[in-house]
């Protein structure tokens, strides 16, 4: 089968799953296949109402084609006529990016057990497990993907540039000072560079994303640089590598400097990637609360629970633009950058880092990279899922009860401390745009009240449920039953135990594990893809996220249903 059939194959394999499961398309069962219109597939069922996929065929004979199922499905996909081209173009987009993918050198589970953490990073091709169009980028073409996308691997210099001080939003953590931040990022020589073409008592010394110096900034905020208002500087001798999240970068130069996090005007799975400064006023101020509550927390200190600040902020402020949009317009946040904490520093001897994403990574030949670390580790398969499930779901659980504080905790979002290929701890990153405070009560510092969200009492507990058992566990089980480490029975007996031991060594919670039930038999089907079907570029209203739910009935809890007493 040649890369096109088979980027195709899978897409439609992923189509049918994960449409399915929430409740949008219904096979039917036809003797020990499945049937949907002139489509065939062999599938095994697992808990959550998770469809594994094989052996997807049409009745004409004919080659699976991704964009002929989307178009041929849409009205029962919701997709409508004016959104189809550009869930369309989605599709396309994230064909062409697994086709690329299969075109570079094999890199194995077994290769990515020891490979390094930036090798890892591009070594990912599957994207977020759930979304089906979930490499769209709508805006890079080919240049671009081949200078910017993850996958690639590729170096890049950061354009920087000089913004006014009065029309620029800055800010920083309590411990950082921005002036100290940019000598201990740039060095003296570049900082002396940028000051003989722009004073830095007038100016504040801001990265772009190099697409949206070429193809925003430059056009857009013409009138902004014609009075000099915005200046170019050029670019610095340091390397970054474009990260999962296609807007943050890794100094690849120097490991020990800050994530860069940049505004990039691409469409992506159901939002223009863009950056508000009107949000990097309150942005570290937020993670300077959120690390007190970590690492103040004696519980979460004992599980290694760590976050990484985001300890600086600056966004541009163009008027023209402002007065002329409401605040969630895309041209409001087309021009501001964040520095986040690099996580080496903290690595003691012996300790390696891995995105978490990695954990549901399948190579090529069909072996998972969770089930080659539990190999390597030389751990009972159930031992090696309880460090993990000790390192990752007990402190996400603990933050909830303790404070209802509730963090976005998909793969791309945490970094895997490894020892020996054992899950030791996890550490937390995108802090100020993902955590929100579901209690009246916690107590956050006035600047940072924005991240109090209103959220019903049934539907709260949906931060575990959906976000770690819907969108991590309901693929990690099957990975793990696939290569004959855990069957679902025992994968989820052993997340069982480790909750049942957290409660049991926190009986001062007793009051809140009873009121928000992480054994209750059922949950609210959260649905992902039917955000984005129903509006793909603009997924959520981020005013009220939660507000912007869709739920169709409920999934059994495996807790219940598969867990051993």
């Amino acid at each position: 089968m040649d890369s096109w059939a088979t980027v195709n194959q899978a897409l439609v394999r992923k189509a049918l799953a994960e449409f399915t499961h929430e409740r949008i398309l219904e096979p039917v069962a036809d003797g020990n296949r499945f049937v949907l219109g002139r489509y065939s597939f062999a599938a095994r069922r697992y808990p959550l109402n998770h469809w594994d996929i094989s052996d997807v065929v049409r009745e004409d004979g004919a080659p699976v084609d991704a964009l002929e199922f989307i178009t041929e499905f849409h009205e029962q996909l919701g997709i409508g006529r004016e959104m189809l081209p550009v869930y369309l173009e989605e599709i396309s987009s994230t064909l062409a990016s697994a086709a690329y993918k299969l075109s570079k050198p094999d890199l194995t589970a077994t290769d990515l057990v020891t490979a390094d953490f930036q090798t890892i990073e591009a070594g990912m091709t599957e994207g977020h497990p759930c979304f089906v169009a979930n490499n769209g980028r709508l805006g890079f073409g080919l240049t671009d993907y081949l200078a910017y996308a993850p996958e690639t691997g590729a170096g890049v210099q950061l354009t920087w540039i000089a913004t006014r001080r009065d029309r620029t939003t800055v800010s920083c953590s309590s411990s950082v000072d921005f002036d100290s931040l940019m000598q201990s990022e740039l060095g003296e020589d570049v900082l002396a560079r940028f000051a003989t073409v722009a004073d830095p008592a007038e100016y504040v010394y801001l990265p772009v994303h190099p697409w949206q110096w070429d193809n925003k900034t430059s056009i857009t905020f013409a009138a902004d640089i014609a009075l000099r208002h915005i200046v170019h500087l050029g670019s610095t001798d340091d390397v970054y590598q474009p990260q999962q999240s296609i807007r943050t970068f890794f100094n690849r130069s120097e490991p020990s400097r800050c994530y860069v996090k940049t505004a990039l005007s691409v469409l992506n799975m159901g939002f223009m990637r863009g950056l508000s400064p009107s949000y990097m006023a309150a942005t570290p101020a937020i993670n300077d609360w959120v690390h007190s509550v970590v690492s103040n927390d004696l519980v979460l200190k004992r599980y290694g629970f760590t976050v990484l600040r985001e300890i600086a902020a600056a966004g541009y402020h163009n008027r023209y633009y402002e007065n002329a949009t409401d605040k969630t317009s895309p041209y409001r946040k087309m021009l501001s950058a964040l520095w986040r904490e690099s996580p080496v520093p903290s690595l003691e001897p012996g300790e390696r880092l891995a995105t978490m994403a990695s954990l549901l990574h399948v190579d090529r030949h069909g072996a998972s990279v969770a089930a080659a670390l539990v190999r390597a580790s030389g751990l009972a398969p159930a031992d090696w899922l309880r460090a993990y499930v000790d390192a990752y779901l007990i402190p996400l659980l603990h933050s909830f009860y303790a404070y209802e504080l509730v963090f976005m905790p998909h793969g791309e979002n945490l970094i895997l401390v490894l020892r020996d290929a054992i899950p030791i701890r996890v550490i937390m990153k995108d802090i100020a745009e993902e955590i929100a405070v579901l209690s009246p009560s916690t107590v956050v510092p006035p600047e940072a009240e924005r991240v109090r969200a209103d959220v019903p009492d049934d539907e709260k507990l949906l931060s575990i449920f959906t976000d770690v058992f819907d969108c991590i566990f309901r693929f990690l089980s099957p990975l793990l039953d696939r290569e004959g480490l855990l069957t679902p029975a025992e994968f989820w007996s052993v997340v069982s135990e480790a909750i049942r031991d957290y409660q049991a060594a926190t009986p001062e919670l007793a009051e809140a594990f009873a009121k928000y039930d992480i054994f209750a038999p059922s949950f609210a089907l959260s649905c992902l893809n039917r955000l984005q079907l129903r509006n793909n570029q603009q997924m959520v209203d981020l005013t009220d996220v939660a507000g912007s739910l869709q739920f169709v009935g409920t999934l059994d809890n495996p807790l219940v249903t598969e867990a051993a007493d």
